[in-house]
């Protein structure tokens, strides 16, 4: 199966750790937010992986091609413009071509979670789109009805909605997205014509007359190392370890 980690993000929130390299290449013990990724993908028996570039995009192409991981690496290559989490699984389209569901894989994302156990999950609903969440803290939050359809989005500071199916968001369950998806290879012919755009914001829309669905994961281990304290309570751990 073929996967896609994202990363292209700035890392604005690690400043202190991104001022003269991409997130991805910030490390944990001696290893790299990228090459854990890498290897929790393989291990889950993922044979090719995209892997998207922008931020200081020469030192993660270099990484990889001085680095042999045991599977096939390509790089979707977005130096000149960053296109978002949408425009940048569009632009990696070719690459990423085939009969079977695509893994998007955060780079910035520590977890436990069996991936084998998502996809067989995902075949068997027949979903276009399925969406790995949590019940957890935060200010963004999905909401599925009680069969696990994406039904909206709400952001509890600004009281923003983004409303998918009306008859069902006002008792929908409110889950944090983890980072993790998995896709239908017919999600590209359903974008948008933009270059740059919001992959939950495509999905919002699709859900309206598409299949979009959560998985409740309770693994024991989900943590988001973009937060300078996530990202320190991991170090942490794996000294532990």
């Amino acid at each position: 199966m073929k996967a896609m980690i994202f990363a292209a993000g700035l890392g604005t929130r690690l400043k202190n750790e991104t001022a003269d390299k991409p997130k991805a290449l910030v490390k944990i013990g001696d290893k790299t937010l990228l090459q854990l990724a890498i290897e929790k993908l393989r291990k889950e028996g993922f044979s090719e992986i995209v892997v998207n570039v922008h931020h200081f995009s020469e030192l993660i192409i270099s990484f990889l091609k001085n680095h042999d991981f045991g599977l096939s690496v390509h790089i979707s290559d977005e130096t000149e413009r960053l296109l978002d989490t949408g425009g940048g699984l569009k632009k990696a389209a070719l690459l990423l071509k085939g009969e079977e569901p695509v893994l998007i894989y955060n780079v910035d994302i520590l977890s436990s979670i069996n991936l084998q156990e998502v996809v067989e999950n995902h075949q068997k609903s027949g979903a276009l789109v399925t969406l790995v969440v949590r019940k957890r803290e935060t200010q963004r939050y999905l909401k599925f009805d009680t069969d696990k359809q994406l039904v909206g989005w709400i952001n509890k500071k600004t009281g923003e909605t983004k409303v998918s199916v009306p008859e069902n968001f006002d008792m929908a369950t409110e889950m944090a997205f983890s980072g993790i998806h998995l896709v239908q290879p017919g999600i590209f012919d359903l974008m948008p014509s933009e270059e740059r755009f919001s992959i939950i914001d495509l999905y919002l829309e699709l859900a309206k007359n598409h299949l979009i669905k959560g998985y409740f994961d309770n693994s024991d281990l989900w943590m988001d190392m973009g937060k300078p304290e996530q990202l320190e309570k991991a170090r942490r751990l794996m000294n532990l370890a």
